[in-house]
């Protein structure tokens, strides 16, 4: 199964030369081999106990009727803080909502099982995907423990959705879903040398998803190639009547996004290549240099530099406003559950967390969740100016400036950094990352990977202005084509240094 797309396991299943049943079989074993055991990446919260029958109703009804769409008995995992309303608990890592089941799917969840796809299983997440702790372990939760990167077991996954981008990059599966705030989707997928695609706040309903802040909150798809992460994109898209900003979407959303795969999609491009996200990394520089080149021979016309203004600011703003909405939509949330579990408010998280310090806490704290519950409503001038100044320098004054001043289809900059070394006892030590604009700004971003180096994953993102999905989508396209640098992890013990 190891780097098969969905198009080559669709092939399979309309040939009769596989089927669902045994695709589920054949990443089950995959799981229990690569994931559990050695070299036991650990990316896997839970599997779903229902999906070898799911794939055998699929099996019955592509026989009978035909498939329902692309995603038809294709195995697709997602990120343990996506509601599902099954066997399968939705706990966002955290031991406080062990034993938490949803009565109700998730828009997502709904999507792909309108779509006809196996969800196979739940990701391993940081803890409150990633808002617990400024001194957090990406990829670690006291529920499921350290995820791993596959291409050195000693380096860090990055992001919340690490259990994603790992579980992609292992062929664990065909493709996942993370969810993003700010570089949860980008981030793990540059470290995991997958493609992982941010959309537009709202273009993929959010309904039944733990949130943190609803305004960059974001589900999207993760997967190996550009294809197939625009094939799952198609099938995750929608209006959900419970989310309003997926309300807002009426004729801004399309069902099939391959249509814009495009090889030649760099012709005549203007691509700014914005230098604020240099100079972190002599490495990383010399792949993004490469790939500029690499975007001039395909026809692009480059725009070098560029600069996005006001990011110190940008990033100051943006914490005022997820410790505001972090409190109020977590409340929510909780509250919103049905029958209450232990916990039903950020307030018991908190003292349950404290009451369980020995398991939850070994090795990082709650200092974020504490500052969010000091916080007040969302009618608060605090929380209404960081909102109104988020969006005057991510959007106005930011991405949209220099879109229009440079007359840009998109801006390019490297992902990240190679994925650092994990540490449990410091927490995270990232060298840097482009994520911050395009998710405070709520507008899609999409990476594909660049290179390697030392064999460790970096990758180059594309970002521009709200529902330029079709238009990213078309360049990440044409560099992946004429660069298609990704191999698969071999599950080294550290990097080749």
């Amino acid at each position: 199964m190891q780097e098969i797309t969905i198009d080559q396991l669709q092939e399979m299943m309309e040939t009769g030369v596989s089927s669902a049943r045994t695709i589920t079989e054949q990443y089950l074993a995959r799981i229990e081999k690569i994931d559990r055991q050695g070299p036991a990446l650990n990316s896997i919260i839970e599997i779903n106990p229902d999906a070898l029958a799911i794939a055998d109703s699929l099996d019955k009804e592509r026989t009978e009727t035909g498939p329902r769409s692309p995603l038809h008995g294709i195995p697709i995992l997602i990120k343990d803080n996506i509601d599902t309303a099954d066997q399968m608990m939705t706990t966002a890592g955290s031991l406080a909502l062990l034993g938490s089941f949803a009565a109700k799917d998730s828009f997502v969840a709904q999507r792909l099982r309108e779509n006809g796809a196996v969800i196979l299983g739940k990701t391993n997440l940081s803890e409150w995907a990633n808002f617990r702790s400024k001194k957090s372990s990406s990829g670690w939760s006291s529920r499921g423990g350290q995820t791993r990167n596959p291409y050195a077991l000693d380096r860090n996954p990055f992001g919340s959705s690490a259990g994603s981008g790992v579980a992609v990059s292992a062929s664990l599966c065909a493709a996942a879903v993370g969810t993003e705030t700010d570089g949860s989707i980008i981030m793990p997928s540059s470290a995991c040398s997958i493609v992982g695609i941010k959309p537009t706040v709202g273009l993929i309903g959010r309904s039944g998803i733990i949130p943190i802040a609803h305004s960059q909150d974001t589900p999207g798809p993760m997967a190996r190639t550009v294809r197939d992460a625009a094939i799952l994109l198609g099938g995750l898209t929608g209006i959900d009547s419970k989310d309003s900003a997926s309300q807002k979407n009426a004729g801004k959303f399309f069902s099939d996004y391959t249509q814009f795969l495009d090889a030649q999609g760099m012709n005549r491009a203007r691509i700014g290549i914005a230098r604020n996200f240099f100079g972190f990394q002599v490495k990383v520089d010399k792949i993004f240099n490469a790939a500029i080149e690499k975007m001039k021979q395909l026809g692009a016309e480059i725009i070098d530099p560029v600069y996005i203004n006001h990011l110190p600011k940008m990033k100051e703003y943006e914490l005022e406003l997820m410790l505001f909405e972090y409190k109020n939509g977590l409340n929510d949330y909780l509250q919103g559950r049905r029958p209450a579990g232990a916990v039903n408010s950020l307030s018991e998280v908190i003292a349950f967390n404290e009451n369980n310090q020995d398991q939850v806490m070994p090795y990082f704290g709650q200092d974020l969740l504490l500052r969010a519950e000091a916080k007040g409503s969302l009618r608060e001038e605090p929380y209404l100016r960081a909102v109104e100044e988020c969006h005057r320098l991510s959007r106005t004054e930011g991405i949209d400036q220099v879109l229009q001043e440079q007359r840009l289809d998109a801006i390019a900059a490297p992902s990240a950094g190679p994925p650092c070394l994990t540490d449990l006892v410091n927490g995270d030590h990232f060298t840097g990352s482009s994520s911050r604009p395009a998710a405070i700004a709520g507008y899609p971003n999409i990476t594909v990977p660049a290179g390697y180096i030392f064999g460790l994953p970096v990758g180059i993102s594309f970002f521009s202005t709200a529902y330029q999905e079709p238009r990213l989508i078309k360049l990440a396209f044409a560099f992946e084509q004429a660069s298609p640098v990704r191999h698969p992890p071999q599950f080294l013990a550290s990097a080749h240094l």
